[in-house]
């Protein structure tokens, strides 16, 4: 039985568009070739697809108009990301995948603007903009500090804030402050790089120095912030699993009038003694229903850093399930 073929011909503004869209080498073409039984025939700055199936047609025409949209509005379209949006497009996400381009946060007009890279990235930021304290959960890799942080900066250039606080417990070390060597910019340094790297992205170095100097920008270690009451200010508590169940009441209740908090963490890197409670963990029992607090929990799904990082989470994570069945 024959069957006529159904042909759409889409065309990009230059063959740098089409390469950066549709990276023809790293098989996004091939998988939805396959996923949709569609045939892609890419030249220069142009597309053919061809399908038995019109509705198959249209929705591979639908996928790729996705990607230009995403691009337009500054997706960063490289590694593993057009995979993920083809896979969350064959699951009926066509519209929350789109809806990712609206929570776009331009920091500086000379770097590119940063928007979340996934549906977990993209729910953390909007709880983020409807609660005054979120609790972001997950493991390494998926964008908890970063995107926490462009949301800071932002909402401190927009004049919705007067100040951003970013803060740690310092213990990974397992050393005291007062034995490392330095004043306490030096001696905190190592246990803040991470906040300081993702800040360095964001603005350039005369600007957060003159921010540290004049303290619209503060950076210390979460034992500064006793006594303390933290007005229209952007807060951000990092590696919160490695807090005390005294030290997260401690922080949490200095949280004042116009401020917004994001409280981060992976419960399942606890660097605390022992004989140490997690106050993160402890957080998310007592907190679980409180109107105004949201908690966020990012998988493996989330991770944007490389592929590989994605199999080391679920291979520890598969090690380790029998030894959180109490039977075993």
């Amino acid at each position: 039985m024959f069957f006529m073929m159904s042909e759409k011909t889409l065309y990009f503004s230059s063959p740098g568009e089409s390469d950066q869209l549709l990276a023809p080498r790293g098989g996004l073409l091939r998988d939805l070739s396959r996923a949709l039984e569609v045939e892609c025939t890419a030249r220069d700055n142009w597309l053919k697809l061809s399908a038995e199936d019109p509705e198959k047609l249209d929705q591979a025409e639908r996928f790729i108009e996705l990607l230009r949209y995403l691009r337009s509005q500054g997706a960063d379209l490289r590694g593993p990301t057009r995979q993920y949006l083809l896979r969350h497009f064959l699951e009926g996400k066509e519209h929350d995948l789109r809806q990712m381009g609206d929570l776009k946060i331009t920091v500086v007009s000379s770097k590119r603007p940063i928007l979340p890279k996934t549906l977990g990235q993209a729910q953390y930021m909007r709880k983020i903009l409807e609660h005054d304290i979120t609790f972001g959960l997950g493991p390494a890799g998926t964008g908890k500090t970063y995107l926490a942080m462009a949301m800071a900066v932002s909402s401190l250039l927009k004049g919705e804030v007067n100040r951003i606080i970013l803060t740690r417990p310092a213990v990974e070390a397992g050393e005291s402050l007062g034995f490392l060597p330095g004043d306490l910019q030096q001696k905190v340094l190592p246990y803040l790089r991470p906040l300081y790297d993702a800040l360095h992205d964001m603005l350039d170095a005369a600007t957060i120095s003159e921010f540290i100097e004049r303290g619209v920008i503060e950076v210390a270690p979460l034992a500064y912030m006793r006594g303390r009451s933290l007005n229209q200010s952007f807060i951000l508590l990092d590696e919160a699993q490695n807090t005390t169940e005294e030290q997260m009441l401690m922080f949490l209740t200095r949280v004042g009038y116009d401020s917004r908090c994001v409280v981060n963490g992976d419960s399942t890197q606890i660097d605390l003694p022992g004989n140490k409670r997690s106050g993160l963990r402890e957080a998310m029992v007592a907190l679980e229903r409180i109107q105004g607090i949201a908690l966020v929990s990012l998988t493996e799904d989330d991770v944007v850093r490389h592929a590989l990082v994605q199999r080391i989470i679920r291979a520890y994570r598969d090690m380790r399930a029998p030894s959180l069945n109490p039977a075993s």
